[in-house]
């Protein structure tokens, strides 16, 4: 369910610009690669690539693959710009940005030093607490070794009474909710870091906050930034689970969220702050959850959001009144006009 609203408090001023012959332009879009993910980047890929073909933009996709090297670097295929959507490992842990760096290639993207701090969920939670004042669940952070060594019972125990119930478990790297659980007793913790370790050798096991759960995106066009309004996520279950996003079905999404103006500001304001001290460019999506007192709680930014049909950033947009189409053209030649070479 998505609403259409006015537009949002921090808005991108487009500016007049010598025009950029798309049609020559050649823009390249990474998708697929081999984490978990793939399916997820694969139709990301290719719904972008198909806005921008309908833009008139030369456009062609490529595999995270063996061929992708000698495709950058040959002269008849070499692109002009780089669209990297690979969801989960390479594609937000700073890899496959330090690659297009090596090669000279200006992209789309948060550079991989800041990529690296987003993808690391611990890490990016600290830093937005420390240096930008946000509020984020009480955590810790744990390796598979620690309950082999120190007995997964006792580790369990403590974490129970130290932290209380409920809980929410989750990969310290990774999206898409893959290996996520809430646990409301202790019995069920176990099972839940189970199927985190499958998907990261740390979870991270944080207090499960009661209240709204949103997300906010954030695109800089020609160094202003366009935020978003907030997007609500509602599941009957409450479960907004790896079928939930990828499958349409019972998810309700409100835009802007069902909260009042205040927090709304409030929650675009943080999200704004996430991706400045987080040291983000050009595109990220910040989730929280706003508690009972109307508090923007942190959980992660995302570096490479999902730009499929159910995914959020692209149904904020729509609900703003953006064509995706248009949009995602000025974020190219945003991109291209800062001749970048990021080396």
């Amino acid at each position: 369910m998505a609403k259409h609203i006015k537009a949002t408090k921090h808005a991108a001023t487009i500016k007049d610009h010598a025009p950029i012959d798309r049609a020559a332009t050649k823009v390249l879009v990474i998708c697929g690669g081999m984490s978990h993910e793939r399916d997820v980047s694969l139709s990301s890929g290719h719904r972008v690539g198909g806005y921008l073909e309908e833009a008139g933009w030369n456009v062609a996709t490529h595999d995270m693959d063996s061929e992708l090297l000698p495709y950058l670097s040959d002269p008849k295929t070499r692109p002009d710009i780089v669209w990297p959507l690979l969801h989960g490992a390479n594609g937000e842990d700073g890899s496959i940005r330090d690659i297009l760096e090596m090669e000279g290639l200006p992209y789309i993207g948060s550079r991989a030093k800041a990529s690296r701090t987003a993808w690391s969920k611990p890490i990016a939670k600290n830093v937005v607490r420390k240096l930008g004042g946000l509020s984020t669940p009480v955590s810790v952070a744990l390796p598979e070794s620690t309950f082999r060594e120190l007995g997964a019972k006792k580790v369990v125990d403590l974490l129970v009474s130290s932290l209380k119930l409920p809980l929410f478990v989750k990969p310290t790297q990774g999206g898409s909710a893959m290996g996520c659980t809430r646990v409301d007793k202790a019995s069920e913790l176990p099972q839940a870091m189970v199927k985190s370790f499958a998907y990261s050798d740390v979870a991270l096991v944080e207090q499960a906050v009661t209240g709204t759960e949103i997300s906010v995106s954030v695109l800089e066009i020609d160094g202003e930034p366009l935020v978003l309004p907030p997007l609500e996520v509602a599941t009957p279950d409450g479960d907004y689970d790896y079928e939930a996003r990828v499958t349409p079905g019972p998810t309700d999404f409100y835009v802007p969220a069902r909260l009042p103006e205040d927090v709304l500001e409030a929650a675009q304001e943080a999200a704004l702050t996430a991706h400045n001290t987080l040291s983000l460019r050009d595109i990220s999506r910040t989730d929280f959850i706003v508690d009972e007192s109307g508090t923007p709680q942190f959980l992660e930014s995302n570096v490479a959001p999902g730009m499929t049909a159910t995914s959020q950033l692209p149904q904020a947009a729509i609900a703003a009144g953006y064509s995706l189409s248009d949009l995602y053209s000025q974020l190219v030649e945003s991109v291209l006009r800062q001749h970048r070479a990021d080396k």
